[in-house]
């Protein structure tokens, strides 16, 4: 009897690629599965809001709507009604303006994830910005609105309120104009315009001056662009998004500028220990971020010890600290802010 040989099983395959990150190890998968998921979740939010500002809007039109009807259907109506509803428009608009901030919140996430992940899959020759995801992380851990109240009620009044406002005012000076009876002269005119104890002279002014701050507010605005959700997209460089190849037909790379550069804080740790080299060590391992020792002197101990030196970003200091205490509990840490760190993981040094 012959005894078959058992075939050698199938070689292994190699083990898919890692993401280590924050002390989490996930595959390549499980990673693009969560941040498909996170962009999902960011998408609702923004559309929720998003809607929250039509329904605002709305608010305003029919508003305005049910007054002009009111005010020119029946003659005896007085003018000052157009005038109460122009102050609950501008209510409106300065709602709409606060919800217009949460939009831009979730819409400034969407964007970097649309910008800085999924692009550079999609255009192999486009890299992301170096920061994109620790811009992204911080927004996470601490979110703060990344435009100010002021470019938020420039933009909703240039885009939707001040056409509103415009046929306010016009209604406004038609019916004093024209009910109820036709007005033969400036003087009738003036008489007509007064508010109870308020003479006529006084509402043009206040008008004249709540009409010219609404358009100095929406030409000083224009230059604020920081909004994501409605300005897209940025990029260096080039007048055309994303250039892919040149005139050799090399790839040419871009990269996306979104992000608010100014909330990416930048810090340097100093820590003074016994333990350098498995303080280091533990921080390479684990923090991924580069460590420089220097020979420092205790000058009430008079002791030599080691100062170790590591730039890291605001959501690192947590797992520093760790780290550190882990290591060498008798450790000391000084963390402070430091103005630009270029290199070694951060900011390239040097920009293509």
């Amino acid at each position: 009897m012959v005894k078959q040989k058992t075939p050698p099983p199938p070689p292994l395959e190699s083990e898919e690629p890692v993401w280590t990150y924050r002390g989490y190890k996930l595959k390549t998968s499980e990673f693009v599965t969560a941040m498909v998921h996170l962009f999902r979740a960011e998408i609702q939010r923004a559309n929720v809001w998003r809607q929250r500002l039509d329904t605002t809007t709305n608010w305003a039109v029919v508003s305005t709507g049910a007054t002009l009807s009111i005010g020119f259907s029946q003659p005896n109506i007085h003018h000052s009604i157009i005038l109460l509803n122009t102050l609950l428009v501008m209510w409106f608009l300065f709602i709409e303006a606060r919800r217009y901030r949460y939009y831009e919140l979730w819409s400034y996430r969407v964007r970097l994830m649309e910008t800085d992940f999924f692009a550079a899959m999609l255009v192999p020759p486009f890299h992301p910005s170096a920061d994109w995801a620790e811009n992204l992380a911080e927004n996470l851990l601490t979110p703060s609105f990344p435009i100010s109240m002021w470019e938020a009620f420039g933009r909703r009044l240039r885009r939707n309120y001040f056409w509103i406002f415009l046929i306010l005012g016009a209604s406004w000076v038609i019916k004093i104009w024209l009910f109820p009876t036709p007005s033969t002269d400036i003087t009738e005119i003036m008489t007509r315009s007064a508010v109870g104890p308020i003479s006529g002279q006084i509402i043009m002014v206040l008008g004249f001056v709540f009409y010219s701050t609404l358009t100095v507010v929406a030409l000083a605005t224009v230059t604020m662009t920081r909004a994501t959700g409605e300005i897209l997209p940025r990029f260096f460089g080039e007048d055309s998004p994303i250039h892919t190849h040149n005139e050799q037909g090399k790839g040419k790379t871009m990269r996306a500028w979104l992000a608010p550069r100014q909330r990416r804080r930048q810090l340097l740790a100093l820590i003074i220990t016994d333990k350098a080299e498995s303080v280091s060590k533990s921080i390479l391992t684990n923090l991924k971020r580069g460590v420089t020792s220097i020979d420092g002197k205790g000058m009430y101990t008079g002791m030599y010890r080691s100062i170790l030196l590591c730039a890291l970003t605001a959501t690192e200091v947590h797992n520093l600290k760790s780290v550190v205490a882990r290591e060498d509990p008798k450790a000391v840490v000084i963390v402070t802010p430091a103005q630009e760190v270029l290199g070694g993981g951060f900011a390239p040094l040097q920009e293509e």
